[in-house]
């Protein structure tokens, strides 16, 4: 199971600035074995993304590249700060076999459950 937490905190070299995040949206399922966990992140490709798992609690931070416009903005509705979102994971999940793929923005996470919660048959001897 993955539970949504926290997406903003302190800048760790500016110990009085909090740092704004923009939250990106998330889609997760569930599948035999794993846990599928997809975040939209325009603008963001995998050599600006940090995937860090720390105990239980898994982080995204997607760092947005991005180029001035020419021209002056006559409506800018997107926040141009970077994405993060911060998830309690739960410990079944079996953090060494976590794989990420990026493409088009689109980060997709595979966190495999452990062994020792799949189903498993019992054979019946005798």
């Amino acid at each position: 199971m993955i539970m949504n937490t926290t997406y903003e905190r302190k800048n760790p070299e500016q110990t009085s600035r909090r740092v704004e995040y923009v939250l990106p949206p998330v889609n997760i399922r569930e599948e035999k074995d794993a846990y599928i966990l997809e975040a939209e992140m325009p603008g963001v490709n995998k050599d600006s993304l940090e995937i860090t798992l720390e105990g239980t609690e898994l982080t995204l931070v997607g760092h947005r590249t991005q180029s001035p416009a020419p021209g002056e903005a006559w409506i800018k509705e997107q926040r141009q700060a970077d994405f993060r979102r911060v998830f309690e994971v739960d410990p079944s999940i079996d953090g060494a076999g976590i794989k990420a793929s990026m493409n088009q923005g689109l980060l997709i996470l595979t966190l495999p459950k452990s062994e020792r919660v799949k189903p498993r048959k019992i054979a019946v001897s005798g």
